[in-house]
């Protein structure tokens, strides 16, 4: 399924494995920048081991061709993360800023490789990039081959179901069937939504209906039981779990399990001391200084927002030290 050229005048499809087990339904880590570097995928691959893990997404230079992704960024680059397959989310614009930035991303160890084009960010630059790539869709039908030809692992694609139109992914279903695409990611907001209202799982089963390319859903999998109604209700061949998990790894847990009963109060309060702690453990070794450490806790804070940890969360936001932050979740009960 979705790794055969629909016409045999298409490119050709590869036939690399799909970062996901055959027969398996896969929960997969979203990318989400500034949240899901590598301390934060490796503290997810300890506790709960997602079937798929996503880089954050990588800028491409649309200038310097000899260094189209940064270093740092080709240091986080690998086929897999503790035996977890590793996908590297490219975003950026210009066919061939993008198939040099593909080549080098293999180059680094990339396997399995992504386009971003749901960033609803991407309208706002000089050249659009992300979501902003669907307001002139016909670019795409340039940029799409040229990357299957340049990818020799698997080539995928997350995206919004359109620029300001639910309806646009329809359209576009056939290049990435034609080109050869192994599999869609599909956030059923617009670009121009961003975030407000909420995520159209119907346009996600109708676009799973109108295409043989697996399709991940994302957006507003907030519980094991929102995400068990979208699989049951679209057809989805797996789940994308973004903020819900940030601000809880263990839905991961309760999917596979098929728990759709929350844990108490005192269930879910040990799990986030374990967890708080536990990341500032690891972000203490990947970034620099109390400040930075602190920063970048407090952007998971922001994915927060189970009623009963309210005035906690107003406690670690307010937090100024390390020490602070740490004494309040000594203090939860």
């Amino acid at each position: 399924m979705g790794n055969e050229a629909s016409s045999p005048a298409a490119p050709a499809a590869t036939n690399a494995r799909l970062p996901w087990q055959p027969g398996q339904i896969p929960l997969m880590l979203a990318p989400m920048q500034g949240l899901t570097n590598r301390a934060m995928r490796a503290l997810f691959i300890n506790w709960v081991r997602p079937d798929t893990v996503f880089t954050e997404f990588m800028r491409v230079n649309p200038v310097a061709a000899r260094k189209r992704l940064s270093a740092g960024d080709l240091q986080e680059i690998a086929p897999d993360e503790e035996g977890i397959p590793l996908v590297v989310q490219l975003i950026g614009h210009g066919r061939e800023a993008l198939v040099t930035a593909a080549q080098a991303a293999q180059a680094a160890g990339a396997v399995h490789l992504n386009l971003n084009l749901g960033c609803p960010y991407g309208r706002m630059t000089t050249g659009l990039t992300g979501g902003g790539m669907l307001r002139c869709p016909e670019i795409l039908a340039e940029i799409i081959p040229a990357l299957r030809h340049a990818v020799s692992g698997t080539f995928s694609v997350k995206l919004r179901a359109g620029y300001d139109d639910h309806h646009q992914v329809f359209s576009l279903l056939s290049l990435f069937e034609a080109a050869g695409v192994d599999f869609l990611v599909l956030h059923p907001r617009t670009v121009v939504q961003e975030y407000a209202g909420w995520a159209d799982h119907a346009v996600t089963a109708d676009v799973v209906r109108q295409t043989r390319l697996p399709v991940i859903a994302n957006g507003d999998i907030r519980s094991a039981a929102d995400g068990m109604r979208v699989l049951r209700e679209t057809g989805a061949a797996g789940l994308m779990l973004g903020r819900g998990a940030i601000a809880d790894p263990l839905l991961f847990q309760r999917l596979r399990n098929q728990t759709t009963a929350a844990p108490d109060r005192q269930e879910r309060a040990v799990a986030l001391q374990r967890y708080l702690r536990d990341l500032l453990a690891r972000y203490r070794e990947l970034f620099c200084g109390e400040t930075q450490v602190l920063s970048k806790v407090k952007g998971v804070l922001a994915t927060m927002d189970d009623p009963a940890f309210v005035q906690v969360v107003k406690q670690l936001r307010k937090a100024r030290t390390v020490q602070a932050f740490t004494a309040v979740l000594d203090d939860l009960e």
